[in-house]
């Protein structure tokens, strides 16, 4: 029978904090192993934090499984959509399943009650819709919105995936990431042009995104639909890392975007306190 490794794979995962009943699980009597959903649930959980297409040989390496049973648990995974492979190189990747997971488990009712509670004290305090997105691929998602009180709105649904070129939030996740993976997202396919004020020029784009990461705001001057303006602020982890963003959108006839921009210390707080609810580790918790 094979175990995993767990003081090397405890070095390897720096930024992942266990909870102690999954520390205690790997120190208690490693001789009884451990139940094949757990390897599968830590194999997965280290291909999604790794951000970048994963081999099985390193998947080995790191987690001190044996060939075999790396490669059962990842066809299994596979084989349930919850991992993906590169078309070439063969690579893994989280599969639409595990992202439909993610969404849902953000999208939960109970456990977004404190978020939704902050959302509509934002959106009443702007007296416009304010939305919550959090990366999906090349698109950014809504999990959590709350409609402003008005006749006239724009229909943006919870699940509505937007693009990334022409958004609040979707500019503020580029401009956040890594170089060669913003690069690769921008030069993937032409810019699509969804209004006259679209950024569609990749050069132009990058220069934009450097303004938006040293200002700290996403911004969409009619950039995604005529006559919407938005606003978009990001909400951090411990390691400075982007959970989801806050966004705050309106029709120009009714709020400009430098009406809009005089709610940015509102949205700062909101994003605050979301950040110390749900982007803090457990230990990290503890000392807010």
């Amino acid at each position: 029978m094979f175990f995993i490794d767990y003081n090397r794979y405890l070095k390897q995962r720096s930024k992942l904090t266990l909870t102690p009943i999954t520390q205690n699980l790997m120190a208690s009597n490693p001789q009884e192993g451990i139940p094949t959903i757990f390897k599968g649930l830590v194999l997965l959980e280290y291909v999604a934090r790794a951000k970048r297409p994963i081999q099985a040989a390193e998947i080995i390496e790191k987690l001190g499984l044996s060939k075999p049973t790396v490669n059962r648990i990842l066809s299994q995974l596979e084989e349930e959509r919850f991992l993906q492979r590169e078309p070439v190189k063969k690579r893994y990747l989280p599969g639409p399943r595990a992202r439909e997971l993610v969404q849902s488990i953000m999208s939960n009712e109970a456990l977004g009650a404190p978020r939704h509670s902050i959302l509509q004290a934002l959106s009443d305090e702007i007296g416009e819709t304010c939305n919550c997105t959090m990366l999906d691929g090349d698109k950014t998602i809504y999990f959590d919105r709350v409609e402003a009180n008005w006749p006239f709105r724009i229909q943006l649904p919870v699940g509505s995936r937007l693009p990334l070129h022409c958004t609040a939030s979707g500019k503020l996740f580029l401009a956040h990431m890594k170089p060669r993976t913003r690069q690769r997202l921008i030069s993937a396919a032409p810019l699509k042009r969804y209004t006259d004020r679209s950024i569609t020029d990749p050069d132009l784009l990058i220069a934009e995104l450097g303004k938006i990461k040293s200002d700290g705001i996403g911004v969409d001057d009619e950039e995604l639909m005529d006559g919407m303006v938005a606003l978009a602020v990001p909400i951090f982890n411990i390691n400075n890392e982007i959970c989801f963003t806050l966004a705050v959108h309106a029709p120009k006839v009714r709020k400009s975007l430098e009406e809009l921009r005089q709610y940015l210390p509102s949205l700062r707080n909101a994003a605050a306190s979301m950040a110390s609810i749900y982007c803090a580790e457990e230990d990290a918790k503890e000392k807010l």
